[in-house]
């Protein structure tokens, strides 16, 4: 009776499980076809522009290619065209993205919602026209407007306004307006999903309290989407960083260098002038710019939280 007493108090032995580490290098196994896809598609070649960068090679005229350490990236901040070609890359992105597509974008999509549907079918087709076409093309179009015989001056002259050649003497200004009319369409369609998540109520209590539609775009509006408008800018400022078909279709960086901006600077070093090594390294500085534009984003978007 005791040893049956002691057989059934004995505890009984589980069958050991495996351990849930054991099972973690077959889950990876369907992604491993796509990582090493990735990894030989984009990782290869982000590490070739790399070691390029530190390299004197040329496309013509070198018979070997050096490693050179860092004397492409001294050469770039000792080059004048290079640093105004940073600064008009910071004017193009200001004028163009931060305040001339997320603005204009916003009030777009903030008029939409209280127009009536006909007419925001008609506004948002024209729009959103003008972000499908290509940037070539969009390139084209804009320097038919902008150009000396352009619509431009036709308007200008029938009004009896003073015309000019726009390329010529604002054409910073008038690639950043190109960019603007192209890339408007994105912002307006992120800040019309964003407006329409707010509820009706919160604004109709505001409007019954008294207050008047410029108060309640910027005391509830806005801080309701001031998330979307984080991600709006971020996205938009990496795209215009890289804007390159739109200017070289317009202006081609002139006259001069006076609408070269970054992408077009890395063009003309790499390709015209064939410094492969010179352009590659500004291609990383340029990615540098744009690393920066996130971080600084992304830390405002988390301290809003």
């Amino acid at each position: 009776m005791a040893t049956a007493t002691k057989v059934a108090a004995a505890p009984t032995k589980t069958p050991a499980r495996p351990g849930p580490r054991r099972g973690r290098p077959l889950r990876w196994l369907p992604l491993a076809p796509a990582t090493v896809l990735l990894l030989l598609f984009l990782g290869g070649p982000i590490a070739y522009c790399v070691y390029i960068a530190f390299t004197n090679m040329q496309l013509t005229g070198a018979s070997s290619t050096d490693f050179v350490g860092l004397d492409n990236f001294r050469r770039a901040f000792g080059d004048d065209d290079f640093r105004n070609a940073v600064v008009l890359t910071l004017v193009f992105t200001l004028l163009s993205s931060i305040v001339g597509q997320n603005t204009l974008g916003l009030a777009l999509a903030a008029l939409m919602q209280r127009a009536s549907r006909p007419i925001r079918t008609l506004t948002g087709s024209i729009v959103i026209a003008a972000w499908v076409v290509p940037e070539i093309v969009a390139g084209f179009l804009l320097y038919a407007f902008f150009r000396r015989e352009g619509t431009l001056n036709a308007l200008l002259d029938w009004l009896g306004l003073p015309s000019q050649n726009w390329l010529y003497t604002l054409p910073i200004l008038a690639v950043s307006f190109a960019n603007v009319w192209r890339g408007t369409a994105f912002s307006m369609l992120v800040y019309s999903a964003a407006l329409s998540e707010i509820p009706k109520e919160i604004t109709e209590a505001a409007e019954v309290d008294g207050a008047g539609g410029l108060r309640r775009f910027w005391h509830i509006t806005l801080p309701m989407i001031r998330r979307s408008i984080g991600t709006n800018l971020m996205l938009n400022t990496l795209q215009t960083l890289s804007v390159f078909g739109l200017i070289w279709a317009m202006t081609r960086g002139g006259p001069g260098n006076r609408s070269q901006t970054l992408p077009v600077f890395m063009y003309d070093q790499a390709f015209n002038k064939s410094l492969i090594g010179y352009g590659t390294a500004v291609a990383l500085l340029l990615l540098l710019v744009g690393a920066l534009f996130s971080v600084v984003y992304l830390r405002l978007m988390r301290e809003e939280v």
